[in-house]
């Protein structure tokens, strides 16, 4: 896998919007087989920026119902990149 197969897209949401300004976070969807220094490197060279720490989630796909028919959302990974003091990716400024 290359850097750009490794991050699939950003998560962008009120609590991710609000650990980018106090933590200095971003958050990524990440292959389920990625593992955390894969996406450190990836990360670092995409965005050309220094990676404190990543940690990774598994999410579990939520059951859903819809009137006699049930079915299940996909399974995932998360990854939580902690930039280094002074980093800033200005992909997510101003969203």
């Amino acid at each position: 896998m290359n850097e750009y197969d490794i991050i699939i897209r950003p998560l962008n949401t009120e609590k991710t919007n609000i650990l980018h300004e106090e933590a200095n976070k971003v958050f990524f969807e990440v292959p389920r087989n990625a593992n955390r220094i894969e996406i450190k490197k990836a990360v670092e060279k995409i965005f050309n920026k220094k990676v404190l720490d990543v940690n990774t989630i598994q999410v579990k796909g939520k059951v859903k119902q819809r009137g006699k028919i049930t079915g299940k959302r996909r399974d995932w990974k998360k990854a939580i990149v902690t930039l280094m003091p002074g980093e800033r990716i200005e992909f997510f400024e101003g969203v």
